[in-house]
C-alpha cells in the first residue's frame, strides 16, 4: 500500500436509476442530450454490472434491484442474502413463529387481552418493500393458532409494480379473507392509501405523511367505504389520472363506522421488511417522546416490524426477522486506515450514501476522518421540478475536490434518474437525465482541476423503461400520441461502470465483464492505490 501523500483521491458518482438498455423506445437515458455520459462510455474504460436479483441477494433474478440492496452491495464491497430472501426462507422455514420470537409474543398478547391483531404494509408482489404473499402465510399462521379478529391496513403500489395495478392484488387478498372467513374467524381491511400520500415517509422528508396514515389506521378518520375495492373505484372516478401511489386514503366502515381501529391492547405488525420507508411509522407506534404530531397514542400497543430497520437505533424494538449482518464495509475500511471520507446526497437518497452504503449502521466510523453532507430536498413533486438538488450536490462536491484538505474518497448520489422515473413522466425523466448529465460534465472539469479520479455508476435501472411494453393497453397523452402505460418501477437492467483518471494513466486498462456492485469496492481500493480487502469480491480491473 501507498502513504497517504501518494493515494489517488477518488469520487464515486451514483447516477441513481440510470439502466442501460438497446431498446430506445421509452428510455429517457437514450432520448435525453447527454453528451458528457456518452464521451466517458466511448472513449475510458466502460463496462456494465448487474445490479438487481440474485446479483443484489434478491431471491430470484426475477426480482428487481432496488437502492437499498445497491448501496449495500457498493458499500460492502460483497453481496449478502437481503430483506426480501431473509423473509421468504424465515416464513418457509417457519423460524419466524418459533416459541419465544416476537410473532409468538404478539400472538400471546392478543390472546391474553382479547384484543385484535392489526396487518399494516405495501400489498403487492413488487418484493422491494413487501411481498403480499408474506401476509397471507402469517395470516394462515394467526388463524391456525387460534387469533379470532384480525384487521388490515393496506397501502397501494403503483410504484414497484404497475402504476395501476392494485384491482389485481385486491382480488388476491379479498380471496385469503374468504378462506380465513371459512374457519370462523372476524377478517377485514380496515384502512388503505397509496404508499405516496400516506405512512410510507423516508428521512423525514414529510412528517405529515405518516400523521395522515396515523389518522386513518389508528383513529379511523378518512372518508368511509364499503370495501377496500369501493374506495379504491371512487378515488379512480374522481381523479382518472391518480395512479396507485397517490391514492388518497379512505377507512372501512360498517354501520356508519370504522371497523378497524387500533385501540388499547391490540397488536399491530407491520410487514415491509426495507426499512427506510418503515422507520417513521414505526417511531410513532414505539417512542413515548414524539414530538413530530400529536398522536393520541392508545395504550398497551404491542408493535413489531418485519425486519429492525435501523440497527443502531433498534428501531423497531421488536421485529421478526433479523436484517443482513454486514461486516466490514468499504467505509470502515478506510475509517481503519484514517482516510478521510466524504458522502453526499439530498434528503431523498442521503441515507443510502450513509446507512446502506455503512452497512446498515447509522452515523461514523469516525467522525474525525468522515464528512456527511445532507442537501434537504424539496417538497415539490419531483416531475415539476426535474433537476432537484443535483446543482447544490454538484457545488459542495466541487468545494470539497478544492480543498487540498479534502477527502481521500468521496460518494454522491444524484437521485433524480430514480426519483422522476418513478413518477412515470416521460420528459420530465428525459431532463432528469440531461440535467444530471450537465452536472457530471461539472465534475469532469473540477476533476481534472483538482486531479481526481471518477469512477461513475449507478445503483439500479429504472428511468431506462418509462413505458410498459408489453402491455397491450394505450393511452393518449397530452399531444395526441398514443403509447403504452407509464412504468413506474425499477428495471432490470445493467448499470454503467465508468472510470475517468484526469491524467489518462488508465485510459489502456481493460474492465471485467459481467461484473456486479460488488465489485466496484476493491475496484475503487485498487485505483486509490490502497490494498484491496479479500472478503470483497474481486477489482473490476485487468
Amino acid at each position: 500500500m501507498q502513504g497517504k501523500d501518494q493515494l489517488k483521491r477518488t469520487l464515486l458518482v451514483i447516477l441513481d436509476g440510470l439502466g442501460i438498455q438497446e431498446n430506445s423506445y421509452g428510455n429517457a437515458v437514450h432520448t435525453a442530450y447527454t453528451p458528457n455520459l456518452d464521451w466517458l462510455m466511448r472513449s475510458q474504460p466502460y463496462t456494465q454490472l448487474k445490479a438487481h436479483g440474485t446479483f443484489v441477494g434478491l431471491p430470484s433474478n426475477n426480482d428487481i434491484g432496488n437502492s437499498e440492496v445497491g448501496h449495500n452491495a457498493l458499500g460492502a464491497g460483497r453481496i449478502v442474502d437481503q430483506g426480501a430472501k431473509l423473509v421468504s426462507h424465515a416464513l418457509a422455514s417457519k423460524r419466524i413463529f418459533t416459541a419465544g420470537s416476537a410473532w409468538e409474543q404478539a400472538m400471546q398478547h392478543v390472546s391474553k387481552f382479547s384484543s385484535t391483531l392489526h396487518f399494516l404494509g405495501l400489498l403487492s408482489d413488487g418484493n422491494v418493500h413487501s411481498h403480499q404473499d408474506h401476509l397471507f402465510q402469517m395470516i394462515h399462521q394467526a388463524v391456525q393458532q387460534g387469533i379470532r379478529k384480525i384487521r388490515l391496513h393496506i397501502l397501494f403500489d403503483g410504484r414497484d409494480v404497475e402504476e395501476r395495478s392494485a384491482k389485481k392484488y385486491i382480488d388476491r387478498l379479498e380471496q385469503e379473507i374468504q378462506q380465513a372467513r371459512i374457519t370462523g374467524v372476524d377478517i377485514a381491511v380496515a384502512s388503505a392509501g397509496g404508499r405516496m400520500v400516506i405512512t410510507m415517509d423516508r428521512y423525514e422528508a414529510d412528517w405529515s405523511m405518516v400523521q395522515r396514515g396515523w389518522d386513518t389506521h389508528v383513529h379511523g378518520k378518512g372518508p368511509g367505504f364499503c370495501s377496500l375495492s369501493e374506495g379504491l373505484l371512487h378515488h379512480e372516478q374522481q381523479d382518472p389520472e391518480c395512479t396507485d401511489q397517490y391514492i388518497p386514503p379512505y377507512v372501512i366502515h360498517k354501520n356508519g363506522a370504522p371497523v378497524g381501529k387500533i385501540i388499547q391492547n391490540d397488536a399491530v405488525i407491520f410487514f415491509n421488511f426495507r426499512g427506510d420507508r418503515a422507520i417513521q411509522i414505526s417511531q410513532a407506534f414505539e417512542e413515548d417522546h414524539f414530538p413530530h404530531f400529536e398522536r393520541h397514542r392508545p395504550k398497551n400497543i404491542f408493535y413489531a416490524g418485519m425486519m429492525e430497520y435501523d440497527g443502531d437505533r433498534h428501531i423497531p424494538k421488536r421485529y421478526l426477522v433479523s436484517p443482513p449482518n454486514i461486516q466490514f464495509p468499504l467505509a470502515a475500511y478506510l475509517a481503519e486506515r484514517r482516510i478521510s471520507q466524504f458522502a453526499c446526497s439530498e434528503t431523498q437518497k442521503y441515507g443510502h450514501v450513509t446507512y446502506f452504503w455503512n452497512g446498515n449502521k447509522s452515523g461514523y466510523f469516525d467522525e474525525a476522518y468522515e464528512k456527511y453532507l445532507e442537501i434537504p430536498s424539496d417538497l415539490e413533486s419531483f416531475d415539476k421540478a426535474p433537476w432537484m438538488k443535483a446543482k447544490e450536490i454538484t457545488d459542495a462536491t466541487i468545494a470539497e475536490m478544492a480543498d487540498p484538505k479534502g477527502f481521500m474518497f468521496g460518494r454522491i448520489n444524484f437521485a433524480n434518474p430514480d426519483m422522476v422515473g418513478h413518477t412515470g413522466d416521460f420528459a420530465a425523466a428525459v431532463n432528469a437525465v440531461g440535467c444530471v448529465d450537465q452536472m457530471l460534465g461539472r465534475l469532469l472539469q473540477a476533476a481534472r482541476k483538482y486531479n481526481v479520479q471518477l469512477v461513475i455508476t449507478a445503483d439500479h435501472g429504472n428511468c431506462d423503461e418509462m413505458y410498459e411494453r408489453k402491455s397491450s393497453h394505450r393511452i393518449t397523452n397530452l399531444h395526441g400520441i398514443e403509447t403504452p402505460p407509464p412504468k413506474t418501477s425499477h428495471t432490470k437492467a445493467p448499470v454503467p461502470l465508468v472510470i475517468y483518471d484526469p491524467q489518462g494513466t488508465l485510459n489502456k486498462i481493460s474492465l471485467a465483464q459481467n461484473g456486479n456492485l460488488g465489485n466496484v469496492a476493491n475496484t475503487v481500493l485498487q485505483l486509490m492505490g490502497l490494498s484491496t480487502y479479500p472478503d470483497y469480491q474481486e477489482s473490476l480491473i485487468r
